[in-house]
């Protein structure tokens, strides 16, 4: 399903990557299944062989190369959809605990098919970002909290941060268009502070990870129900 595997180790190398044979083993299975699930289940727009490879699983796997994640770090991804990107990560970092959240219970479902082909340990959460991380188990339970959506700063920081212990760290990963500034107010309000924006470019597109640290706690009122988010943005 993927490029052949020297194909595919130039891509990885090219973003400053390492593939091994044994990640482009599960890689292969996760896109062959991926695509074939996708036809009953839409999941993703993406389905070339090179642009799953490129779009989903390297843009993935360069949050490890741009952010510094320790050894066996906790790490839930909000609004995880068909994985991305947790579950690449997992497969480039196997040590990394990981938690898949989705509103969606036809997504955690494939989800946990995936991850049972893949032989990848994670916790499923079907609900909603805002009813979960007000849940004693989970609030600032993380060492890391990502997100790789369509959503505003101000809306994904609200719906993250949360989650994230204070020393840990949320990693949103957006396109060039969005000005992500306007959220840097609702980062400050939830506890965080924005250490760096990193640009790079993938597949001759423009791409940023926004990395933002925990520096205090969440104030018990955030995150607010959807109804009062929509009305009003931080």
């Amino acid at each position: 399903m993927l490029p052949d595997f020297e194909l595919s180790c130039s891509l990885f190398e090219q973003s400053g990557l390492t593939l091994t044979s044994e990640m482009y083993a599960k890689f292969s299975t996760y896109a062959e299944f991926l695509v074939e699930y996708n036809k009953n289940v839409n999941l993703t727009a993406i389905t070339e062989p090179e642009e799953i490879l490129v779009k989903h699983f390297i843009d993935s796997v360069l949050l490890c190369k741009y952010a510094e994640i320790p050894q066996n770090s906790t790490l839930i991804d909000v609004g995880t959809g068909a994985g991305f990107p947790s579950v690449p990560l997992k497969i480039y970092r196997p040590d990394i605990k990981l938690t898949l959240l989705d509103s969606l219970n036809k997504r955690i479902t494939f989800l946990k098919l995936l991850c049972e082909k893949l032989e990848i340990e994670a916790e499923f959460i079907h609900g909603r970002a805002e009813d979960i991380s007000r849940m004693t188990e989970y609030r600032e339970k993380f060492d890391f909290a990502t997100a790789r959506a369509v959503a505003n700063m101000s809306l994904l920081s609200e719906l993250c941060i949360p989650f994230v212990k204070p020393g840990g760290s949320f990693i949103a990963m957006k396109g060039p268009s969005e000005d992500v500034s306007l959220g840097y107010n609702a980062v400050k309000i939830l506890g965080g502070e924005v250490l760096s924006e990193i640009p790079y470019t993938l597949a001759d597109e423009e791409r940023r990870l926004i990395h933002v640290k925990k520096i205090s706690q969440t104030p018990s009122k955030y995150p607010r129900n959807s109804s009062q988010i929509k009305k009003k943005l931080l």
